[in-house]
């Protein structure tokens, strides 16, 4: 299997993933500016669409939607208890973790990390519709250590999209403009997950942290 990535962006998730679960994947850095892979191939050729993470297997097939992909790596290895089963209320209850986090959190961040195209919206709608999810989000972490109690690829995912805000304890990627220093429950929730070794491993491998 492929994974391709771009430093710092959602596809640090399934990076975790496979980490995580020592799956035998090959990495290709796409460049976020030229879009061209580190093997000198226009990544446009690969997904049209543009954006990562995809996923390619070994037979050719390719997953390009993240939630879908860290689903996918998981039910790989069930034993490793990152995913519940298909058919039970715990993997929809996943499920609407991760389509939350999709369509409330990453696509909430979007107009913050392009202020220059969305002007008084970012300031005056996006941000704060997405500091009241996370203050949601913060008081789900009370008392638990992961968002559904054992850590779990929607874990992975929220991290991926958190270090997008800025806090002193957060690994420092893109700076967007909402500060997380208020919601203790999920500084400590980010705190015991950068400490995890498959995600330190994915940081220092995509050059966010040293050694």
């Amino acid at each position: 299997m492929k994974l391709y990535y771009m430093p710092a962006a959602c596809s640090l998730s399934p990076h975790i993933i496979v980490n995580e679960l020592g799956l035998d994947v090959e990495l290709i850095k796409v460049d976020s500016k030229t879009h061209m892979t580190d093997k000198g191939i226009n990544y446009y050729d690969i997904n049209p669409l543009g954006y990562i993470p995809l996923l390619e297997l070994d037979d050719g097939t390719t997953l390009k939607e993240g939630s879908v992909i860290i689903q996918y790596l998981a039910d790989l290895k069930p034993e490793k208890n990152m995913i519940p089963a298909n058919g039970i209320i715990e993997r929809y209850k996943l499920q609407e973790w991760l389509n939350f986090l999709s369509s409330e959190i990453h696509k909430g961040f979007i107009p913050l990390l392009k202020p220059e195209l969305s002007g008084k919206y970012g300031t005056e709608t996006a941000k704060p519709k997405l500091e009241q999810r996370y203050s949601w989000i913060n008081d789900e972490l009370a008392n638990k250590d992961y968002l559904t109690g054992q850590f779990s690829v929607a874990d992975a995912y929220l991290f991926a999209l958190t270090q997008w805000g800025k806090a002193q304890w957060l690994v420092p990627t893109y700076n967007a403009d909402i500060n997380f220093e208020k919601f203790t429950n999920l500084r400590d929730w980010y705190l015991r997950m950068k400490n995890k070794e498959s995600v330190r491993k994915a940081l220092i491998t995509e050059g966010l942290i040293s050694e």
